[in-house]
């Protein structure tokens, strides 16, 4: 009886010890097949796209469920290679104007040293210069190249699992969780690329409207900094001032597209967003920002861009199980596990 009832008090430590042995496991296998699994998870994700847009065309229109998702398959294809020589052709014009814009940033530096001089700030020069002349701008331009084919590999491979995945998916039927899975990640993906592309529109028609080099390149970094939660839209606004105070110094521009760009992200985060979204994923404020930073950690900046939907599908995953059930429920906010 005695030992029957230690065991019984033992069960939950033993689960706690079994899960935290499975989650260090499971993260260093997913920091060891970066490389792969990463890809294959993107891939998976365009997937679920293509298959909910297929989906929706034979429920409209009535037509075959695997010509749905060739015509999604050309058309991300298509739209990768656009994206891709869009990206290619924006780093490039950067890298053609490095020089220029070390010669402004020498430039605005002389100006702020002026004034500071002009208000009786004291501020070393000397050291002050020899800290930009540091800057790694040169550095960034040599590793372009590289950058540019590694994107060009992952697309490559990102292609492939996508082809391969296709292949296996003749027909709509799947298990009620998979179909439900997938529903759910589908739509918030869709939602998300919408406004992100929304925003990205608008960041680049005030960028245009003001004359600001690199507008395209900016509007590009807003679509992607987009699916970052909380933080991404706070780069994404702050990230044409560099560019602004080189280009025209501090006056009116940088206060005009800041105050435009705040107001973009707070009617499209705040509003449609919200409103398309509904509860989104089901998950706690805390535990997104938690997952941001895990997933940032183990797969980059690419892990901060998919944090979201990877751990909305651990979620569900848990929700499956009674014993791992009062986990899904913290995930969802739920901290009293009971």
């Amino acid at each position: 009886m005695f030992r029957s009832k230690t065991a019984e008090q033992l069960a939950p430590i033993n689960t706690v010890c079994l899960i935290i042995l499975t989650t260090c496991a499971a993260t260093g296998v997913l920091v060891y097949t970066k490389s792969i699994l990463m890809p294959f998870v993107i891939a998976l994700f365009f997937v679920m796209v293509m298959a909910t847009i297929a989906k929706w065309m034979t429920q409209r229109w009535k037509t075959p469920y695997w010509v749905g998702l060739l015509s999604c398959f050309l058309a991300f294809l298509a739209i990768t290679m656009l994206a891709f020589s869009f990206i290619s052709n924006s780093i490039e014009s950067f890298v053609n104007g490095a020089g220029i814009y070390t010669d402004r940033l020498n430039d605005s530096l002389d100006w702020v040293l002026a004034k500071a001089n002009h208000y009786h700030i004291n501020i070393n020069a000397e050291f002050v210069t020899e800290a930009v002349a540091k800057l790694p701008v040169f550095n960034m331009v040599k590793s372009v190249g590289s950058i540019i084919m590694s994107v060009f590999t992952n697309a490559l491979l990102i292609l492939l699992f996508v082809i391969f995945i296709l292949m296996g998916k003749a027909s709509d039927e799947k298990h009620s969780f998979v179909s439900s899975m997938q529903k759910q990640i589908s739509f918030y993906l869709i939602v998300k690329i919408s406004v992100s592309l929304l925003a990205a529109f608008c960041t680049w028609i005030v960028l245009t409207f003001v004359h600001t080099e690199l507008a395209s390149m900016l509007a590009v970094l807003t679509f992607i900094l987009n699916f970052i939660p909380n933080i991404g839209p706070s780069i994404a606004t702050l990230s044409p001032v560099p560019v602004l105070f080189l280009q025209y110094g501090f006056d009116w521009h940088i206060v005009f597209v800041l105050g435009c760009l705040i107001a973009i992200h707070f009617l499209i985060g705040n509003i449609l967003e919200t409103k398309w979204l509904g509860k989104g994923m089901d998950l706690d404020p805390v535990v997104v920002v938690a997952s941001l930073i895990f997933w940032a950690l183990v797969w980059g900046v690419m892990g901060a861009l998919l944090a979201v939907p990877l751990t909305a599908i651990i979620k569900m995953v848990l929700e499956q199980n009674e014993t791992t059930r009062p986990l899904a429920k913290i995930l969802g906010g739920n901290f009293t596990l009971k």
